[in-house]
């Protein structure tokens, strides 16, 4: 079977970027670079989990062997379950443990973190306070301080313009509704915004609409490539990252490493 696939090297990821417009995958090299353009399709925003992750399975038929998989969620989530699922209408989504899900569905150890969170992996120097933005079917955001990721803070549901959230302000449906040139003022509005408030040193802008963010820009803003949400996959797996997002340990206690450390995310048996 095709998730019973496992490298012969040195461990490769599978990096999945769950959009709530399309998905994303590609499989990772130990250093986090692509071995295989990205496979692309449309988020099964109506379906479920198991719907969504069957549609994954069906991508990776055209990607190399992996040994460990790592996913980026548009929306929140804490210990690899899902929270909020705003793009996604199936009422079985907040809540849903989808870090086991993988695992379970592909016999290898998963972590999961919200996607603007992966993303910021990708982009991120490491140094100061550094904050991701990134712009597509909604708004998500990420705060590293020294390269450690901070608490998720939800933005997204926030509201930012009146009674308008960051998702209903600078998402997809506004651009789409009010042009790129009224758009782009309110994305400079809400980096002026992010300034005053987190007092960043440095503010990355991706997703799938940060290409079309207009220059110039503050000098201490950097647009950046939305493959970041794939090759930032890799970090999950550093350790101390999970401990802030991926797979909370389950009821039965699982394996130890030889470190002696609890293992996170085991495969199914």
């Amino acid at each position: 079977m095709e998730a019973e696939r496992t490298s012969v090297a040195s461990p490769r990821t599978l990096s999945i970027d769950i959009g709530g417009t399309g998905l994303k995958c590609s499989v990772l090299d130990e250093a986090g670079e692509m071995l295989h353009d990205k496979v692309w399709r449309p988020s099964p925003t109506e379906g479920s989990p198991q719907e969504m992750i069957a549609d994954i399975k069906e991508m990776t038929r055209e990607l190399p062997a992996f040994d460990r998989i790592s996913a980026g969620f548009s929306g929140a989530v804490r210990g690899g379950r899902i929270i909020t699922a705003p793009h996604f209408a199936e009422p079985s989504w907040p809540g849903y443990d989808l870090a086991q899900g993988l695992a379970d569905a592909f016999g290898k150890p998963a972590r999961v973190l919200n996607d603007a969170e992966v993303q910021g992996f990708g982009v991120i120097s490491g140094k100061g306070l550094e904050f991701v933005l990134t712009l597509g079917t909604g708004a998500g955001t990420a705060l590293f301080r020294d390269g450690q990721l901070a608490p998720h803070m939800e933005f997204a549901h926030h509201p930012v313009h009146g009674k308008k959230t960051y998702n209903e302000y600078v998402g997809r449906d506004a651009l789409g509704k009010v042009g790129k040139k009224r758009w782009n003022k309110r994305v400079r509005k809400v980096i002026g915004i992010l300034d005053a408030l987190v007092h960043y040193d440095r503010l990355y802008i991706g997703g799938g609409n940060g290409e079309k963010v207009h220059e110039p820009l503050p000098d201490n803003v950097t647009l950046v490539s939305n493959t970041a949400g794939i090759t930032g996959g890799i970090a999950l797996w550093r350790d101390g990252t999970a401990s802030r997002g991926g797979r909370r340990r389950p009821l039965a206690p699982p394996p130890q490493r030889p470190d002696g450390k609890m293992s996170e995310a085991p495969a199914a048996q």
